[in-house]
């Protein structure tokens, strides 16, 4: 049985799993021209037939359940906080009054307010309100996210990364679910977002009547076809080692790939798939991180 995914995709194939051989959940390509119910079992039904669906979704309904519901919740939340903060931004920006970071404050916004006309203040007092509610439903759902947390032991375990912390590895966990879904590190790479491309639609030359692919190989950027959440943990994980842990082992070779002349921005990126690595590889052993193991693998 084929599905796309979707709200209730999860809640059909926990239903529907005893009942099958498998269960595939898809998300169709986007295509041009008529489009209605028939044609898109259709059209999945043959991709199912020939094998040829683009993007399996990985499904485990009862795995870590509590767990994603808590990420789910914070995630949603932290998204809109930040809604919320550009929103009340944006009364302050269309009367041309420039802010900082004190508007956001129950104690501070006061006299940011009566800059503004009376027909806008009472606008500026209602999204703040919006703002404050959030924040207080952001802090209880964090709190649920770190009670689920600490109640898994391969979260504590992977939260010993540097860079990864409860949070963060929360995330991973409730996304991942499994590492054994992937066979080689560089799988894992390219499902968050830091597999390097080195192919694209013009490395073709026609030679002797003949279309033949060239030899050269060239780095063509990151794969697009990502996880961007995943993405955003290990970057900031990343960006974490490299302002708050000097001395460290990891912090050492991202200074020795600076000094050998690599750009920031791909250090970084080495640094991220890095990071990554060891996580895969301490998940699939359940292990904690061993600096020392860190140290002793060859420079970058």
């Amino acid at each position: 049985m084929c599905l796309e995914e979707g709200t209730q995709s999860a809640w059909l194939y926990e239903l529907l799993r005893p009942h099958v051989e498998e269960v595939v959940v898809t998300v169709p390509p986007k295509r041009k021209g008529p489009k209605d119910d028939l044609r898109d079992a259709l059209a999945r039904a043959n991709e199912l037939r020939l094998g040829s669906l683009e993007k399996v979704v990985y499904k485990a309904p009862r795995r870590f359940s509590g767990l994603r519901n808590a990420v789910g919740a914070y995630n949603m939340l932290t998204r809109d906080v930040v809604r919320a903060r550009n929103r009340l931004k944006a009364v302050y920006r269309s009367r041309g009054i420039v802010t900082n970071a004190s508007i956001y404050g129950e104690q501070t916004r006061g006299r940011w307010e009566k800059k503004l006309p009376v027909s806008h203040r009472r606008l500026a007092v209602t999204v703040a309100g919006e703002l404050d509610a959030l924040l207080q439903l952001q802090k209880e759902s964090e709190d649920w996210l770190l009670e689920e947390a600490k109640a898994h032991a391969i979260v504590q375990k992977l939260s010993t990364v540097p860079g990864m912390g409860l949070i963060r590895t929360a995330q991973l966990v409730a996304i991942v679910v499994t590492p054994h879904r992937f066979r080689k590190v560089r799988q894992f790479w390219s499902y968050i977002g830091l597999g390097i491309v080195t192919r694209s639609s013009a490395d073709w030359v026609n030679y002797d009547g003949k279309w033949v692919r060239t030899q050269t190989i060239q780095t063509r950027g990151l794969n697009r076809n990502r996880h961007p959440q995943l993405k955003a943990i290990f970057k900031g994980a990343a960006t974490t080692v490299i302002a708050q842990y000097p001395g460290h082992p990891l912090h050492e070779r991202y200074q020795r790939m600076l000094r050998s002349g690599i750009k920031p921005n791909l250090a970084k990126l080495t640094l991220s798939r890095q990071i990554a690595a060891a996580v895969l590889s301490m998940w699939k052993h359940q292990e904690e991180y061993d600096p020392e193991k860190a140290r002793s693998q060859k420079r970058a």
